[in-house]
């Protein structure tokens, strides 16, 4: 009995690092964002499930702009069951250097926003060659995000980002792809 245990155990041991190999690499963004360029409207097109989006039945957007102080306004709208318009506003703020593609955003209101718990990451980890799909996520891969400057997107561009994020460690199935009609 004590040698099946010995086995199991040693089976156990050495099969967990393997399942666990693609979440344990660390998450790696893009070189470097140019940050007036990425300001503007991005559509959702797909996302991995989140508690804070779960009333969104589709028709999600996020709106970015520089505010004077450096910092990034965010917009996120969705449309819900009902037809009406949810409407989440919070700030952006860069880590590190001006190209830096790491950012902490939150949509606490701003007298709570020195508690850093009310921080969450938000790193750029992929951007097509022609500035139009982007994909966001954090360095545990538990959030992810696929944007895009247009609603809808070319299926080869989109299958090519997948590729790209399943190399990373991504789980594609678990996306979950957003309604735009």
């Amino acid at each position: 009995m004590r040698r099946i245990q010995r086995c199991l155990a040693i089976a156990l041991f050495c099969a967990c690092p393997l399942a666990t190999l693609a979440d344990d690499r660390p998450l790696t963004t893009i070189a470097a964002l140019d940050l007036p360029s990425y300001m503007g409207t991005w559509y959702e097109i797909a996302r991995y499930p989140n508690r804070f989006q779960k009333q969104c039945a589709g028709f999600t957007r996020a709106d970015y702009s520089l505010m004077p102080d450096g910092q990034v306004r965010v917009i996120n709208r969705c449309r819900l069951q009902s037809g009406e318009t949810e409407i989440a506003i919070g700030t952006a703020r860069q880590l590190g250097g001006a190209r830096s593609p790491k950012f902490e955003v939150s949509f606490a209101p701003a007298w709570i926003s020195l508690i850093p718990a009310v921080w969450g990451d938000y790193w750029v980890i992929d951007f097509d060659e022609q500035h139009r799909l982007v994909a966001v996520s954090e360095p545990r891969r538990e959030y992810l995000w696929i944007l895009s400057r247009t609603p809808q997107v070319e299926r080869q561009s989109y299958e090519a980002l997948l590729e790209r994020l399943s190399r990373k460690g991504f789980d594609l199935g678990k996306l979950m792809v957003t309604r735009q009609k």
